[in-house]
């Protein structure tokens, strides 16, 4: 069964209302976390791409990567991009992976808009939940009453319960 329904979040999901690369967060990351990432992504078979200075390069080990600066370990961070998430199939490709991520690390995976504000994120991966929920209203439901940005940053929080 789907966690999300494409009617249900189309228009978070608009390149044109949204920016095309929105960004995907785990915070409160550590060297092995970021080390498990990259084990999960060469482990599931997708496609992956690492540069320096515009020379792509093979996927290093992230105690190698991370040593450098002193928080880089912080948060896991990446965009994905919306020109490739349209419809019911892409968008279970998309919950898919919030869910294999944050199983793998066991911890919650939010996307916020293209440099969005971190207090307000779109949907995420609750581990308690072990789904990937909606986190705002989209766009056209304020008319409906429903809240927008009931989230917390980095903690993914469950829709209001009617009442």
């Amino acid at each position: 069964m789907a966690d999300l329904f494409w009617d249900d979040v189309e228009s978070l999901f608009d390149p044109g209302l949204m920016g095309a690369l929105p960004d995907v967060v785990v915070p409160g990351t550590s060297v092995e976390d970021w080390q498990a990432a990259l084990d999960l992504v060469e482990g599931s078979g997708w496609t992956c791409r690492y540069s320096e200075g515009g020379a792509e390069l093979p996927v290093p080990r992230a105690e190698a990567v991370l040593s450098r600066p002193a928080d880089a370990a912080e948060e896991i961070d990446f965009d994905v991009d919306l020109r490739e998430l349209q419809g019911q199939d892409r968008l279970d490709v998309l919950c898919g992976f919030l869910t294999a991520i944050g199983r793998r690390l066991g911890k919650p995976v939010v996307m916020y808009g293209e440099g969005g504000a971190p207090g307000h994120p779109l949907l995420g991966f609750d581990v308690e939940r072990d789904r990937v929920e909606l986190l705002a209203a989209p766009l056209g439901a304020a008319e409906t009453g429903a809240e927008e940005g009931r989230g917390q940053p980095g903690r993914p929080q469950p829709p209001a319960q009617p009442g």
